[in-house]
């Protein structure tokens, strides 16, 4: 995985821009590792999708991974890998993809694990108006209790901001996924750059000044 940000699209979020000059803007700031939802488009668009926003990171060393199990378009839109939801089938082995899966409770983690999974989006820790019927919100208690658990990365999704993102590291989340922060923010450029500069800062063992 590249960074420590992954960043969900969704452009419903997106108010009046369009989703790819607002994933544009995310690049800008410093977004380098994008998953594709989209999951209502025709095949032939979402694989056009990922290319558009393959093009926006040339040269950058980014990822572009495909939301679903549909491994053949995942190869066929050059995407580097898939993100699973929890009930997604996994797919057959020897892909030489990316595998992700979406994560709410040990259970699913340590079957994730057991898979094969090359990390898992853990969710919600904070509350989230997109992650509705998954329970309470885990915080960063149950983040590390789950972080724990598995050697393999964890991303924490699911109400972070850049104010909180560097306590997700704290509790042992190789990183934060985030939607609508970026989504639907006013200036998703600056929200992007104001999410890698906490990561960064937490880092380097300081906290990043936010909102400036």
């Amino acid at each position: 995985m590249s960074g420590s940000l992954l960043v969900l699209t969704d452009r419903r979020q997106c108010g009046r821009s369009a989703l790819v000059p607002t994933v544009a803007a995310a690049v800008e700031g410093g977004a380098r590792a994008l998953v594709v939802r989209e999951k209502d488009l025709r095949p032939t668009d979402r694989a056009a999708l990922v290319a558009a926003l393959r093009a926006l990171l040339e040269g950058l060393d980014g990822i572009v991974l495909l939301a679903g199990p549909d491994i053949e378009l995942a190869r066929s839109s050059g995407a580097a890998g898939v993100h699973l939801a929890a009930s997604d089938p996994w797919p057959p082995a020897g892909s030489g993809l990316i595998v992700g899966r979406s994560c709410h409770d040990r259970i699913e983690l340590a079957a994730a694990e057991d898979a094969g999974a090359d990390y898992a989006m853990v969710s919600p820790v904070f509350h989230s108006p997109s992650k509705p019927g998954y329970g309470p919100a885990l915080g960063t208690a149950g983040l590390a209790e789950l972080a724990a658990s598995v050697s393999m990365p964890v991303f924490a999704l699911g109400g972070v901001t850049a104010a909180t993102a560097g306590a997700c590291l704290a509790a042992g989340a190789t990183g934060v996924a985030v939607m609508g922060a970026v989504m639907a923010a006013a200036d998703p450029r600056a929200a992007t750059a104001e999410l890698v500069a906490a990561l960064a800062a937490f880092r380097r063992g300081r906290p990043a000044a936010v909102g400036r």
